[in-house]
């Protein structure tokens, strides 16, 4: 069938947004108890961030370079994070209710800008009503198909337990299933998140009807939580076919961390958070920083090691091998999420290793995506770590490295990198790669030095006719030489650069 993916998302760069955590904006009122802006993040503490502080951060955003957010949940729960959803119609009244998100898609679609919101329709939480309406009244409640329950507590034999014993406990630690445990299937066993039953056509027609409200409210895409897990086909159509019809230009892009061609042929979704293409670039450019230890943290990267320059060429390419190019134009690239250390963490704090894999991601099509505050130089270890609030004071930023994000972006859009042919390896060595890329004004030569010493290559000089350097992470003496009949291009220890050769307008 024709595949067609949403024609702005190729030429989009992402910003990840965690709302709590990005910027407060002093407009919601009689909240108490936050944690101190600036001290560590805690699992269940809330700092205040929230949507009218997004708004008022969207001229920050867009001097990024950035043209779209994604964000973490933002629909009322008892969670800081929000994947716990208790309404899925009411915004959370911490992060401004209804109207705070009315202002921001408003605030946003002025500039220009695309808002992507969190989808979770896997499972609920304990404290969603139609849950807790069985945990009442058994199986007198006309909401007891809703969820996956046992049936003998069900009919009174045994009680509920969405707040373990001890004992319930000990049995989900031993590895005992939830619905043997608490009562209740459960996303991960986790009591607090009830896996919804979707075979159930009300829970259907009710989460369908979510996600149709919200395109109809102004909402520009869905990043789906744990897609996979509703491992059902026809659910996926039909949410597509919904959304679509109110909005043709609607994202639907999905969380899965392995291949995920079963979903992307063009009937279901648009696309996936390409973590194969995260793990990549942790294994090449972290080099001999990797932090493994912080890397293995998900399980789904626990085969990630470090790679030479060949096998990571040869993964890239493998990765785009397996999708159609419109699901590949498509892809939401990117380095680090609120579930995994951030990538600064994950290479021991080495920031070359962060500026050339942020450049290689400008490099290559589909939508590149900054976590909030990597921009800036912003570290974390595993969860809660990773979902620091922003230290709004700039004088704790690293300029260089916000430099060199808008740098990257810009040259994206100067050589529109979006919509030309994937990069072409010519070069590849234990520890540089170089890159090709043909664009509508001219071919772009990009060379990645991952080792501890200053690096040349040479390369004909008939192909690099006029070439001149346009990008570097690092100043360099003398980066373009000839000799023989051959172009040297020199690049700092630990750097990456970008020559361009313009095309010929005769």
């Amino acid at each position: 069938m024709p595949i067609d993916t949403p024609e702005w998302v190729q030429d989009a760069v992402f910003y990840q947004i965690f709302p709590d955590r990005f910027a407060r904006s002093g407009r919601v009122t009689a909240v108490q108890h936050l944690e101190p802006w600036d001290t560590a993040p805690t699992a269940h503490g809330f700092k205040g961030g929230d949507l009218y502080g997004v708004t008022q951060k969207l001229d920050y955003l867009q001097d990024l370079g950035v043209t779209a957010i994604y964000s973490c949940p933002v629909f009322a729960s008892a969670s800081n994070h929000r994947y716990h959803t208790f309404d899925y119609y009411n915004v959370d009244p911490l992060l401004g209710g209804n109207d705070a998100l009315r202002e921001l898609l408003d605030s946003a679609h002025q500039r220009g800008m695309r808002i992507v919101l969190d989808g979770v329709f896997n499972h609920a939480s304990r404290g969603f009503w139609q849950f807790h309406h069985v945990l009442e009244n058994g199986a007198a409640s006309p909401y007891r198909d809703w969820f996956h329950f046992d049936q003998d507590r069900l009919q009174g034999r045994k009680p509920f337990q969405p707040y373990p014993s001890d004992q319930a406990a000990r049995s989900l630690a031993d590895g005992q299933g939830s619905f043997d445990a608490i009562g209740y299937g459960a996303w991960w066993n986790l009591p607090a998140l009830p896996k919804f039953n979707t075979d159930c056509p009300e829970v259907r027609e009710f989460l369908l009807s979510v996600a149709e409200h919200w395109v109809e409210f102004g909402i520009d895409g869905w990043r789906l939580d744990v897609a996979n897990e509703i491992e059902d086909d026809a659910f996926w159509r039909e949410f597509r076919q919904r959304v679509r019809t109110i909005n043709p230009e609607t994202y639907i892009v999905g969380e899965v961390w392995g291949e995920a061609q079963h979903w992307l042929h063009g009937d279901m979704w648009d696309a996936v958070m390409n973590y194969q293409v995260t793990a990549a670039c942790l294994a090449f450019f972290g080099g001999t920083q990797l932090d493994l230890e912080q890397v293995r943290q998900p399980s789904s990267f626990s085969h990630v090691r470090r790679c030479s320059g060949p096998e990571f060429a040869a993964e890239i390419q493998r990765v785009a091998s397996i999708y159609p190019n419109e699901i590949t134009a498509a892809q939401l690239n990117l380095l680090d999420s609120h579930d995994m250390p951030r990538f600064l963490t994950c290479c021991g704090g080495d920031k070359a290793a962060l500026k050339m894999a942020w450049l290689f991601l400008c490099l290559i099509p589909g939508a590149p995506c900054i976590y909030y505050g990597d921009e800036i130089g912003l570290d974390g270890r595993h969860d809660p770590d990773c979902r620091k609030a922003f230290p709004w004071r700039t004088n704790v930023w690293d300029m260089q490295i916000h430099t060199w994000y808008q740098k990257c972006i810009q040259l994206r859009k100067d050589y529109r990198l979006s919509r030309a042919e994937p990069p072409q390896p010519v070069v590849a060595e234990t520890g540089t790669i170089v890159f090709r890329t043909a664009a509508e004004s001219g071919t772009l030569t990009s060379v990645f030095n991952t080792e501890s010493n200053e690096v040349t290559i040479e390369l004909p000089a008939s192909e690099l006719t006029d070439v001149r350097l346009v990008l570097a992470g690092a100043a360099i003496p003398e980066p373009i030489s000839r000799n023989n009949g051959q172009i040297r291009l020199t690049i700092s220890p630990r750097c990456s650069a970008v020559f361009a050769t313009d095309a010929d307008e005769s």
